[in-house]
């Protein structure tokens, strides 16, 4: 089937499915393939929970007209979200980066939300299948989308952005993450710079943190309109909490007034990503007040900045997303402000190929120059490189859990850092 025959078909079913367990009626099945499943075997089985139509690319699960037999299911995903993207009249704000570029991107969808229409990425849908499904997300109604864009290699957020074509962009900031696909960390640099690219081709709008040299520097000489977050509109400081909650809290300016703003996140390196959102408020015609409020009634979620108090414990729980970056980032944030007697339980950082065990041996010695003593690490490779009897090591998080029954911990301020498959939220209801 021609692609534009298919478009057709979409502004009539305009709802799309990738996993046969969670269809919606009438909705579009894209019978995608992983490493461990394949698609097309489930595309009956979407029809006959409602889908209208199956979209395949194995002629031998082709059973009738509810099928479109197409050549390469994730091509044809993409290239239906470009076609789509064509026919959007809207700015679109792409946001990249290493760290951050969730938090940013939900801040900003409260603080434009309280005057625009706004459709975000849902979660961290921000790969090849999640980028062209966001897009295609898009309804007509809406007047600004925020689409998050990550990466893993080279040429990655290129492909995306023309796929969601942004006239709006920011880079939260270059760190260690990903070196795995990479390869060096002047590869992830090179990679991030993919948006400035396609931004300076297309005369589109750049939002960047004037304070990080990096991002100044590949800004430096590009024929683009930049937008810094410090500027004569808009700048503003953290401060300290007189009833030490671990919260972030500022105070922006709005040129010559000023806004406490009490934050419901944790961790002063979530301060650059508010000083965005704010930035881009401005750009948007959001009056400050309406700014505040979107900031002061953002809750974070999903195991991202969150404060918990048990019944025995404060957690501030971080444990999305780790790499040497934000990691170093949490750590001496969390230390600085509850002081050297704390806990942290981290996690692996993954995805850092040859680098990891490097990375993770720099981690450790700088806990020791820090002068922690309550540290435990979980995961394989802490597990290899630890050398300090000091700082309890467990394989997994099952074991932890076991040693956490027998030894509970009481009346401890503990960061929970770690990569997303280590899965150190499960040890929440231990604490």
């Amino acid at each position: 089937m021609r692609i534009e025959d298919l478009y057709r078909i979409f502004t009539d079913y305009p709802v799309i499915s990738t996993d046969s367990r969670k269809v919606r009626e009438g909705a579009i099945f894209f019978a995608l393939k992983g490493e461990n499943f394949n698609g097309n075997a489930f595309a009956q089985e979407a029809l006959g929970k409602g889908c209208s139509y199956s979209v395949i690319d194995d002629d031998s699960f082709d059973k009738g007209n509810r099928y479109i037999l197409v050549n390469d299911v994730l091509e044809t995903l993409q290239e239906l979200a470009r076609i789509h993207r064509t026919n959007l009249n809207i700015p679109v704000l792409a946001i990249t980066g290493s760290n951050g570029k969730t938090t940013t991107k939900e801040l900003t969808d409260r603080v434009l939300g309280r005057k625009y229409k706004v459709f975000a990425t849902e979660g961290n849908l921000n790969n090849h299948i999640g980028v062209p499904l966001s897009v295609l997300g898009i309804a007509g109604k809406t007047e600004i989308a925020i689409i998050e864009i990550g990466a893993n290699h080279i040429g990655e957020v290129e492909k995306l952005c023309n796929i969601a074509r942004p006239t709006h962009g920011l880079v939260t900031n270059i760190g260690l993450a990903h070196l795995e696909g990479f390869g060096s960390p002047g590869n992830v640099l090179k990679a991030k710079s993919e948006l400035y690219d396609f931004l300076e081709d297309t005369g589109g709008v750049i939002f960047y943190n004037d304070k990080n040299y990096q991002l100044a520097e590949m800004l430096d000489h590009r024929k683009v309109r930049i937008i810094p977050y410090m500027d004569d509109q808009i700048s503003g400081y953290p401060y300290d909490d007189i009833e030490n909650t671990l919260f972030l809290n500022l105070i922006l300016r709005f040129q010559n007034n000023e806004y406490p703003v009490r934050t419901k996140l944790a961790g002063n390196y979530n301060f650059e990503n508010i000083m965005a959102a704010a930035r881009i408020g401005v750009y948007f015609d959001i009056d400050p007040m309406e700014i505040v409020k979107a900031v002061e009634a953002y809750q974070p979620a999903n195991n991202r900045s969150q404060i918990i108090h048990t019944e025995r414990n404060t957690l501030l729980l971080d444990a999305y997303n780790a790499n040497p970056t934000s990691m170093d980032a949490a750590i001496k944030d969390f230390v600085e402000s509850r002081g050297r007697d704390v806990t942290l339980i981290l996690g692996d950082m993954l995805e850092l190929g040859t680098d990891a065990e490097r990375e993770h041996e720099k981690l450790i010695h700088n806990l020791e120059k820090m002068e922690i003593e309550n540290v435990i690490l979980v995961g394989s490779v802490f597990s290899r490189i630890n050398k300090n009897p000091a700082y309890m090591t467990f394989g997994n998080v099952g074991e932890l859990i076991g040693w956490l029954i027998s030894s509970p911990l009481k009346n401890r301020d503990i960061l929970i850092k770690g990569s997303r498959k280590i899965e150190l939220e499960k040890i929440i209801n231990n604490l």
